[in-house]
């Protein structure tokens, strides 16, 4: 039977805008948060094992960011309320989270050349990220994000380099140091797909996290059947759940799902949580958190959502807490613009929140 998550301490975290603080006092609160996280960390790390490396193969590209006041229709003429533009990719998402979690990560992503691959190259080296692979023959795409007043987007997404892969690109890693792998659809879906899914069976050790994303139902059977059979985690939002189990709810298609997997089935739920179904049976709900704060959209709550869950068992965290651990962090993307948070507001919005005990 189902049952909900219910630590301690509260799930139901408040995200306040704190706007009578001066600049000042904020600066100095979370810097009284970070040391008290650092302190947590250089504890918890006396007392056990490593925490385990995690290797994110994957994208990082250009999000081009439109806000609309609604989808438009076939010659229809809209005004945009605003547009911008920043670094995205459901890899380098799920690696910038778990990079501010402090776990270790490698982030293996491909960078062409043109207008996009120069930007993406430039955001990534301010992030901490050094552009591991150089594709000089071959631009950069982006992605067009159109997103509606109520934070829901809608992605058009024109791929370039950054989806590409080939095995090669591992030689210059210690392949056999990480323990954990992740993964999205869109890169096994592509051409070089192919050559993805070699590269993860070379490696069985890894634990796999596997994000299909919506496209899921459009990879080929026999590529989804290879990737099953390394027993990944599943990590999947409600329609994607449905789709590519063919269940009508979210109970019946997570159990599905991990009877194809032999392994974990993580659920988002939105508003609602998350729902898992472990490798061993058990189901629960985790819910989510909640917040005062609007909503400003939801580019990259699954990618980061996935990343502090990868994150949180690095560390040694158990599945249920990694998962309120993960909700806490996605809350808080979805509550500022763009696919994922600055150092500042994961102090700000996020640490206070997470375990310290």
């Amino acid at each position: 039977m189902a049952d909900t998550y219910n630590p301690d301490r509260t799930d139901n975290i408040t995200f306040s805008r704190n706007t009578d603080r001066t600049e000042s006092e904020k600066k100095a609160e979370n810097s009284d948060l970070k040391n008290e996280r650092n302190k947590f960390k250089s504890e918890k790390n006396q007392k056990q094992e490593p925490a385990k490396k995690i290797l994110v193969i994957g994208s990082s590209c250009v999000d081009i960011i439109i806000r609309v006041p609604h989808l438009p229709s076939t010659a229809e003429d809209i005004h945009p309320t605003g547009h911008s533009m920043a670094l995205g990719g459901c890899a380098f998402n799920a690696a910038s989270m778990i990079r501010l979690f402090s776990a270790p990560v490698t982030l293996l992503t491909p960078v062409g050349c043109g207008f996009y691959g120069e930007y993406a190259a430039r955001e990534l080296e301010k992030r901490g990220f050094p552009v591991p692979v150089h594709v000089p023959d071959k631009e950069n795409g982006c992605c067009y994000c159109l997103v509606e007043p109520g934070g829901e987007r809608t992605f058009l997404s024109c791929h370039g380099a950054e989806y590409l892969f080939d095995r090669a690109w591992l030689k210059d890693f210690p392949a056999d140091s990480y323990d954990m792998a992740y993964v999205c659809g869109l890169e096994i879906e592509e051409p070089t797909g192919e050559e993805l899914i070699a590269c993860l069976e070379e490696h069985p050790r890894w634990e796999l996290f596997y994000a299909p994303g919506p496209r899921g139902i459009f990879i080929e059977r026999s590529r989804t059947e290879r990737i099953f059979a390394l027993h990944p985690v599943l990590h999947v939002n409600e329609d994607e759940a449905t789709a590519l189990s063919g269940a009508d709810n979210v109970k019946d298609a997570a159990a599905r799902l991990s009877a194809r997997t032999e392994n974990t089935v993580i659920v988002t739920l939105g508003s609602r949580g998350v729902y898992c179904h472990e490798k061993g049976g058990g189901t629960y709900t985790v819910p989510a958190a909640t917040s005062d704060l609007p909503i400003v959209d939801t580019i990259g709550a699954g990618d980061a959502h996935i990343g502090a869950v990868m994150a949180s068992l690095s560390l040694g965290f158990p599945l249920r807490e990694a998962l309120r651990q993960a909700n806490i962090a996605s809350s808080a993307v979805i509550r500022t613009a763009g696919a994922s948070l600055t150092e500042e507001e994961f102090e700000r919005m996020v640490t206070p929140s997470l375990s310290l005990t």
